[in-house]
């Protein structure tokens, strides 16, 4: 079973639209293993994303995502970080699929409403810098059974 973190971000957040994004992922069979309300401070944010620092886009980058609370979740299930990238669309909303959240309800780059995570090695790192161990349940939903093989 893949695990992905994913981040509601404020821009989602402060439009409502936080249920939205997580009932699409839900519906798409993925289930919830891990999830919070949380504020994140600058020195997470910097953690989160180090490989970005340096580029001059970075202090923005971090100036947003720590600009309003998000919901930090992590998601598993079958190619759970594809299925997700394939719900949430391409990085820039003008390019995303017919479809995904974020041509559905993004219009710019930096106002892209979701992080997903991009690889099953990203998906460990940045669960693990919101959440602990103890706070990721492994679950069986009584309906699995029909989304999964």
């Amino acid at each position: 079973m893949e695990r992905t973190l994913v981040l509601v971000k404020p821009d989602a957040m402060q439009r409502g639209l936080a249920g939205e994004v997580i009932g699409r992922l839900e519906r798409r069979g993925l289930r919830i293993a891990a999830m919070k309300l949380i504020q994140i401070d600058t020195a997470l944010a910097k953690r989160h994303y180090a490989e970005h620092e340096g580029k001059p886009f970075f202090p923005g980058l971090v100036e947003y995502i720590t600009s309003s609370p998000v919901i930090a979740a992590v998601l598993e299930g079958p190619n759970a970080i594809q299925v997700v990238r394939n719900t949430v669309g391409a990085t820039n909303p003008v390019e995303a699929a017919p479809g995904s959240i974020r041509a559905d309800y993004g219009l710019e780059r930096g106002r892209n409403l979701v992080h997903a995570s991009d690889s099953p090695a990203s998906g460990e790192r940045e669960a693990a810098l919101f959440f602990s161990p103890g706070e990721i349940i492994s679950w069986a939903r009584d309906t699995d059974r029909w989304i999964v093989e």
